[in-house]
């Protein structure tokens, strides 16, 4: 399927990479908006062989614990032909004139051990230097963090000062050495606030927006999948899609999918069911005290809020109930705007169904 749409946010993402590296850059946005997809279109189709890409997807990886940290980073290190890879000469040679895009930074394997048995600053020293390099060598480099939320758990597992020395060491690269571009992905804005304030970045990040279609987009969406799969819809299939699943692009794309072999209402129907399901057993486990410091009357008046409103103000909820809502992906925030709204109109149709 070709790449829809998103020409706003392409265009805003190529301007910062056409200048100088300043800021680190948050991509955020509701679960399944199209961060990746639009990332990976950029850097794929709208970069030149002057930049050299580095993408760590962290999703990859559980990461617990400072070893399984570093090693989602020097992924490559596992990949057959890296192994091979003696010394650091080796390393340049192979990203100045390698591929434009890895999955990981290169290192040899005798180095890549020694990480583990120093600081975690030697590992960005290593990084350091090697970016240097790249720039000396004439390409522009950019360091792309995918799944920035997997990351949560050893940060509050009580390695709080790995994060704040990353994004330290984030914030050298971009603001201090203006050296490589940096961009973290994620669709968790309350760990987003974390990291902001945990690594001491005001003044130093911006944000990028990668929301769900607005209407007329989505209608637009729905037009060229039916067109890719050679099915036929009516403007009332069209608006009904809409007002099922809204403007969520990977929604749309299964209601498209499935109708080849099943009637429209009926994939609409199961899917709303499903995400009923769903809300019904996170709420009765609520009412069976399994969330410590969740009170049911609490979510309940919560989620009421959203019977004739898709978004509200994030002071309307309090902060327990509005931080289990979103960690329980049913509401998303919007920090820049101090907005809540769920995480899809799919959720939104569910939660006016059991309330």
């Amino acid at each position: 399927m070709k790449f829809f749409n998103r020409e706003k946010e392409i265009n805003e993402i190529l301007h910062v990479l056409s200048n100088e590296p300043e800021d680190i850059y948050f991509v955020y946005g509701p679960m399944n908006s199209g961060k990746t997809a639009l990332i990976k279109h950029i850097i794929e189709n709208k970069l030149s062989d002057d930049y050299k890409v580095f993408y760590i997807n962290f999703r990859t990886y559980l990461i617990s614990e400072k070893r399984e940290f570093i090693e989602a980073i020097f992924t490559t290190k596992k990949d057959d032909l890296f192994e091979k890879i003696k010394d650091s000469s080796e390393v340049l040679k192979l990203i100045t004139k390698g591929a434009k895009i890895l999955t990981g930074i290169p290192i040899p394997e005798i180095e890549f051990d020694r990480l583990f048995e120093e600081k975690i600053n030697d590992a960005f020293q290593y990084l350091n230097s090697l970016l240097l390099a790249i720039k000396k060598s004439g390409k522009q480099p950019v360091l792309i963090f995918d799944e920035l939320q997997m990351i949560k758990d050893i940060v509050l597992n009580g390695q709080k000062y790995l994060l704040k020395e990353l994004f330290q060491f984030l914030v050298s690269l971009t603001k201090e050495q203006h050296l490589c571009h940096v961009f973290c992905l994620s669709s968790d804005s309350l760990f987003i606030e974390y990291v902001y304030n945990t690594g001491e970045l005001k003044d130093r990040a911006d944000y990028i927006l990668v929301d769900d279609f607005d209407k007329e987009t989505a209608l637009k969406f729905i037009d060229f999948l039916a067109k890719e799969y050679n099915v036929e819809l009516s403007n009332e299939d069209r608006e009904l899609i809409y007002s099922y699943v809204g403007g969520k692009p990977k929604l749309i794309v299964k209601v498209i999918n499935k109708l080849d072999v099943k009637d429209l209402n009926e994939v609409l129907e199961y899917m709303l069911k499903d995400e009923i399901s769903k809300l019904r057993k996170l709420l009765v486990m609520v009412k069976n005290n399994k969330f410590e410091g969740v009170e049911y009357e609490k979510v309940i008046a919560a989620l009421k809020l959203f019977k004739d409103a898709y978004e509200i103000n994030e002071y309307q909820i309090d902060e327990d109930t509005k931080e289990f809502l979103i960690k329980n992906n049913i509401l998303f925030l919007n920090p820049i705007e101090e907005v809540l709204k769920p995480q899809s109109y799919l959720v939104w149709n569910a939660i006016k169904r059991v309330l």
